[in-house]
């Protein structure tokens, strides 16, 4: 049994590494499907001295096997996104709390006190669903702003304007969190010159409007928004940590993650930096699932360990949050 506490006490790259290979042996001991893959791969925990050697999962297991490393009830089964009759992904989650500290966490990291803040969140493909673990998280941190105007806005856009107007005369701090069709239908009924408001977009057209690359989308945002950046959020529902951009598209992980290309060829070399490739994750707070995933993002990671995300695999179903066709 891993101590999920300390995952988020993490100080530094030595700390992280030493209890990512915790990890490894953890999954592979306790989690059947990936000790298959592993086996399959030749890779033991006596085999892995780096964390770049560790396997990692390809994420569409997600879809035809249920990804456990406990024992315990699964409180909450997160789904993803996807068209008629398409197969989606299913993230069993055992311990809700490890979740909740782990978005707490990564929002206080990059963004401070939620309690200073007005959440307005304009999502309506995730709510017209069950089961997104983004509607959690923002659910979760629409309660805990305590803000009498915090909320969801589904699709009352002319409500949502005539707040954003009132709580910005106001000198209010806000964040606008929305789908990525979503703050372009406000901005095409309204112009605003926001001061004091985070506009940021959680990705995705979800079949309402043509594709953008992430350059023409925060343009379009900006002048629409009278805001000099747009912020980003990087999720998805097979993890528990998330990653934030304050502009430019450039994703920093929150402390229980870590990214790295893949080559796209030779799916367990991990790549130089500033190398395109496919995005493998490691989220740690991921314990009682599994925290190793080769995604079907098309990325690349800065020296820095900032990343990315330029694309997805061709042959990829485009579902998600914030991830664009580009």
């Amino acid at each position: 049994m891993m101590n999920a506490a300390e995952i988020f006490n993490i100080d530094s790259d030595k700390e992280f590494e030493t209890l990512a290979l915790r990890v490894f042996k953890f999954q592979f001991e306790n989690n059947a499907v990936y000790r298959s893959f592993c086996d399959l791969l030749y890779k033991n925990p006596s085999d892995i001295t780096s964390i770049k050697d560790i396997p990692f999962l390809p994420i569409q297991f997600f879809k035809t096997h249920d990804i456990l490393s406990s024992t315990e009830d699964v409180q909450k089964i997160f789904s993803s996104s996807g068209t008629t009759g398409s197969i989606t992904s299913k993230h069993l989650v055992t311990n809700l709390d490890i979740y909740e500290t782990s978005f707490n966490e990564g929002f206080k990291q990059f963004y401070g006190n939620i309690e200073e803040y007005t959440i307005l969140a304009l999502l309506p493909s995730y709510l017209e669903r069950d089961g997104s673990s983004l509607i959690y998280m923002v659910d979760s941190l629409i309660q805990q702003s305590n803000k009498p105007k915090s909320g969801f806005y589904l699709d009352n856009l002319s409500e949502l304007k005539d707040t954003l107007i009132a709580l910005e005369a106001q000198g209010e701090k806000i964040l606008l969190i929305g789908v990525s069709f979503a703050l372009l239908d406000l901005v095409e009924t309204h112009q605003f010159q926001l001061k004091n408001t985070i506009v940021m977009e959680t990705g995705g057209m979800k079949g309402r409007r043509k594709e953008l690359v992430r350059e023409e989308l925060h343009s379009i945002l900006k002048e629409g928004f009278g805001v000099t950046q747009i912020h980003s959020e990087y999720g998805m529902t097979e993890l528990l940590s998330q990653a934030y951009s304050k502009g430019n598209g450039i994703f920093e992980c929150s402390k229980t993650m870590k990214v790295f290309a893949r080559d796209t060829e030779d799916a367990l070399t991990i790549l130089e930096n500033n190398r395109t490739g496919g995005i493998n994750i490691i989220d740690l707070a991921n314990v009682n699932s599994c925290s190793f995933i080769a995604t079907q993002d098309l990325g690349r990671v800065c020296n820095n360990g900032t990343f990315e995300i330029i694309g997805r695999f061709d042959n990829s179903d485009i579902r998600g949050c914030n991830l664009m066709a580009l």
